[in-house]
């Protein structure tokens, strides 16, 4: 039986321990660095966003992981396909970046002589600004994208702690954002709101440890009419009390139990099976483009495969009601790290 928290509080008491562990449909434990029992270089808070349709993206990270800051834009361009990236990394932000301890109030921004990124909250607004010079063959890269969040919409909140003492992750999923506004590459604009897009924030506070393995899903967008989406993960952390997974339909969540992705080893362009042990999903990823990296530095190292495609198959809701899904855009990842 997985634990819902359904009480506001603290996520921490003295010597930092968790209050609570379990899964939320919303924020409602508070988040505070200073009661977090670790040292400041192992504390790693991130946000990142990803603004989406089956025809163009983008991604957005400002990342504060202790020792190594992280500021990432990609462009997405499904139909060629293919995807552009630039990343920054500073030395011991250690809480510089002032991330807000909280998603649902507070600003973040990263400035510097070539990179400005703003992510600006306003009432049931999540304001995406950004521009980026040089960002690929000296070209610039520009946006302002407004995510659409009304009060009323559930997410999808974990608290997981691992085995080894004062290791947790705080995080939160807000799938399911409809998108407006437009993105600007190599002097071409685009629209988001002639192109139906969504959009997804992961939230993340925590305290890892030094070598995991992580498995991710999302899609967001209209299914017969309706908002639909889901959150698939798993791979770290003691999730014995509770899972990320979720269905979200009408603006509601829908919880899961456990989850696995079944990965092709030849190649990660070839069809992925998602299976739960509920048997409440069963799903066929049809791959389009693997935005691939692997960086190695003295003792830290990081393997990633972020994958986009199209997802077919079914699920079924809470209520036993079968969702049938046939190409829905999404992505699928696999990420190894040591940091």
């Amino acid at each position: 039986m997985q634990k819902e928290i359904i009480e506001k509080g603290n996520l921490h008491r003295e010597k930092g321990v968790l209050n609570e562990i379990g899964w939320s449909r919303n924020l409602l434990l508070d988040y505070d660095r200073k009661l977090v029992k670790a040292p400041g270089f192992l504390i790693k808070e991130w946000d990142y966003y990803a603004v989406l349709n089956d025809k163009f993206g983008v991604a957005l990270t400002i990342a504060d992981n202790g020792y190594l800051g992280f500021i990432s834009a990609t462009f997405f361009d499904f139909s060629v396909p293919e995807e552009h990236t630039k990343t920054i990394m500073t030395v011991m932000p250690l809480g510089k970046f002032k991330m807000p301890g909280t998603s649902e109030r507070g600003n973040v921004t990263y400035e510097n002589k070539e990179v400005t990124i703003d992510f600006i909250k306003e009432d049931e607004q999540r304001i995406l600004k950004f521009s980026i010079k040089n960002f690929h063959e000296n070209k610039s890269f520009t946006g302002d994208v407004i995510l659409h969040q009304p009060r009323d919409m559930e997410s999808i909140t974990i608290v997981t702690p691992f085995t080894k003492k004062n290791r947790f992750y705080y995080n939160q999923k807000i799938n399911c954002m409809k998108a407006s506004g437009k993105i600007t590459f190599n002097d071409r604009e685009y629209d988001f709101e002639n192109n139906e897009s969504y959009g997804v924030l992961d939230w993340g506070r925590g305290v890892w440890t030094y070598e995991n393995t992580w498995y991710w899903s999302s899609a967001s967008g209209k299914l017969n009419g309706e908002l639909f989406g889901f959150n698939l993960g798993y791979g770290f952390g003691d999730t014995s009390s509770a899972t990320e997974n979720a269905v979200f339909y009408q603006g509601k969540v829908n919880k899961l139990g456990h989850v696995e992705f079944i990965i092709p080893e030849d190649s990660y362009l070839d069809n992925w099976k998602i299976t739960s042990d509920d048997h409440r999903i069963e799903l066929m990823f049809e791959p389009v483009i693997d935005r691939n990296s692997s960086t190695k530095v003295l003792f830290l190292g990081s393997d990633q495969h972020q994958v986009f495609g199209y997802f077919s198959g079914k699920i079924i809701l809470d209520d036993f009601r079968e969702i049938l899904l046939d190409r829905f855009f999404g992505f699928a990842e696999k990420v190894f790290n040591k940091w």
